[in-house]
Order: structure tokens, then sequence, then C-alpha cells
């Protein structure tokens, strides 16, 4: 079970112990600072004011909310990015998809690759992309919005895994700035995805852990 929430001025901490911090990231922040003064300003960065110790093993896309970890010594690191490769740590994420799925419950399985010219695009690739699966579950359907919350399992960990497969479907996440057609950007402020519950063990007490954080749309 996770510990009641925590509170720092710059973080929404969800779990705290020695060897492991873990956030709720705001939609709009990067885990990591970017390029230029402006981007700066992130959660990694956010994390070691409140624990110098802090190290990154997993990161969301900037316009995704949502449950992020941070491992706080060297061995909690080596651990935890062994048991991410072993596919030991299970994410689940919601997201509001454009259309009305009809399908209760399905996977998506296809091949993802870099969009080179189109960086950071990331694209389908039957000849030279990397294996992607994902399952997905439909949650509620809004006939008259014409979009469906669904609950999505990354069952591998590709760059913008979940956003390619259900555009793939035909159903492109509301507010994606990158894959969806301008009419669809403009249903949300914002990318309607957001990491909301994780499981795992943890690297040095070893007993399971889990954490949930409701997505605010």
């Amino acid at each position: 079970m996770n510990n009641p929430a925590l509170s720092s001025s710059d973080l929404d901490i969800l779990h705290l112990d020695d060897d492991l911090l873990i956030c709720n990231k705001p939609a709009g922040l990067l885990t990591v600072p970017g390029k230029g003064p402006e981007k700066q300003d992130c959660l990694i960065n956010r994390a070691l004011k409140f624990n110098p110790n802090a190290r990154v093993v997993h990161r969301l896309d900037q316009g995704t909310s949502g449950i992020v970890m941070f491992p706080l010594n060297y061995m909690s690191l080596k651990i935890l990015t062994k048991q991410f490769e072993a596919r030991g740590i299970h994410k689940r994420y919601v997201a509001v998809v454009t259309g009305v799925i009809e399908d209760d419950e399905g996977e998506v399985k296809l091949p993802l690759i870099c969009d080179w010219p189109n960086r950071p695009l990331q694209k389908v690739c039957f000849e030279s992309g990397k294996p992607a699966h994902t399952r997905f579950k439909v949650l509620k359907r809004d006939e008259q919005r014409n979009c469906t919350r669904v609950l999505l399992e990354p069952v591998s960990g590709r760059t913008h895994q979940l956003r390619v497969h259900m555009l793939s479907l035909g159903h492109p996440i509301l507010g994606d700035q990158l894959y969806s057609p301008p009419d669809i950007q403009a249903q949300a402020p914002r990318l309607l995805l957001h990491a909301q519950h994780i499981q795992l063990t943890h690297p040095i007490l070893r007993h399971k852990i889990e954490v949930e954080c409701l997505a605010e749309f």
C-alpha cells in the first residue's frame, strides 16, 4: 500500500521512504531538463531540491500527467532498472480518446520506430520497428461527445507508444498536439493521458508496492 499523500512546496508526493520517492507529475512539466534556461524547471530538478539523491529511472512525456518514481540511492536505481528491463513493473494509464470504441477490451501489437525526419514523432514500421504491445479496456463511452474513456496498460515501454497505438486504432487521444488533427487537439486544453497506477517490488525491502493517483480529467 502507498503512504498517505505527503506534500512539499514543489512536489505532489505520493510515497516516500529511505529508498524511493514517488510523485504525481503535472501535465506540461518536463520529467528531465531540456535545452535552454526556460526548460530547466522539471520534475527531477524539483525532486533534487527535496532530496539531492533522487535519480531518474523512467520518465513521462511532458504532456502526460501522473506517477513518476525516483530511486534515492544507487542500489535502488540498479534494482529498479532491472525490474523495468524484466517487465516486472506494471503501469496503467487512463486516457480519453476520440470516437466510440466498440470492443470492450483489446490489444495492439505494432512495432514502433522514430520517424526521423519528423522527430520526435514515432511511427509504425514492420521492417525495422521495435516490438510494442498495449492492452486497452473501455471504462466509459460517451456517444454525445463522441469519445471514450479507456484504461491503457503498456506491456512494453516504447516512446509515445500509447499515443501511436491509439492513433493506429483510429482513436487518437484528445488534446494530443503531436498525433491528433487540429479539431481533436482543440477538444481538450491538454493531452488527456494520465499515469494512474503503478505496481512494483520495493527495491530494498522486497515487498509489493501499489500506488494510485486518479486523473483530474
